[in-house]
């Protein structure tokens, strides 16, 4: 194995891999917190950096598609829990810890529910997308609403966090591989660079920042 010769490939593996460290950032900052809503989105954080570096990986290394193939499935059950996980802080922020508490376990499984359907139909990338759209407009709206009522002092950073990340996926989603958006940033170079200004805002909503 070595380099993938695609500078575009390079430039998502080289974002990702950024992206990874800016989410594992995250983590060390709520390691010392012990609270259910601290520890929610600590595994949310850790998941998506897993998922990062591996992307990196995927993205970075040449390799045979078989090798390539078994990276991205953990890649993808880390992104379904991720997803799920950020739902559930967005329930917990709505309507308190007993209320997501009771839907963990449900969005754990529509994780892996995802997580499977990717195994089945692995080139379907729109299964990510209506996936990934459902569970931010969810929490969109619900932090949308929490700044409304002027419930929560960090709604709005909360807010902007999740509306830039549904701005990175329509980036990623009308993007195409290996087509250039800027320099060498193709559609998921790009979804990584805002995504991380998405990141930027929420881990302000959470006072980490």
């Amino acid at each position: 194995m070595s380099i993938h010769p695609s500078r575009f490939e390079q430039m998502t593996a080289l974002t990702d891999l950024f992206l990874g460290i800016f989410a594992s950032y995250a983590v060390v900052k709520l390691i010392p917190l012990a609270d259910f809503k601290s520890q929610v989105w600590r595994w949310a954080f850790a998941l998506l950096a897993i998922a990062s570096f591996l992307g990196a990986l995927a993205h970075g290394i040449a390799m045979p598609q078989k090798t390539n193939a078994r990276i991205w499935a953990p890649l993808n059950l880390s992104l379904g829990l991720a997803l799920g996980l950020f739902v559930v802080g967005a329930v917990f922020d709505f309507s308190g810890e007993e209320s997501a508490r009771t839907i963990l376990p449900i969005m754990l499984a529509l994780g892996v529910i995802f997580f499977l359907v990717t195994i089945i139909f692995p080139d379907t990338f729109l299964t990510f997308i209506i996936y990934e759209g459902a569970a931010m407009l969810f929490a969109l709206g619900v932090y949308v609403f929490l700044f409304y009522k002027n419930i929560s002092p960090n709604a709005q950073w909360m807010a902007l966090g999740v509306l830039i990340t549904i701005v990175a996926a329509v980036v990623q989603a009308v993007g195409q591989a290996g087509k250039s958006m800027l320099w060498y940033f193709d559609n998921n170079g790009m979804f990584h660079l805002i995504q991380m200004i998405g990141l930027a805002f929420l881990f302000m909503g959470l006072g980490i920042l």
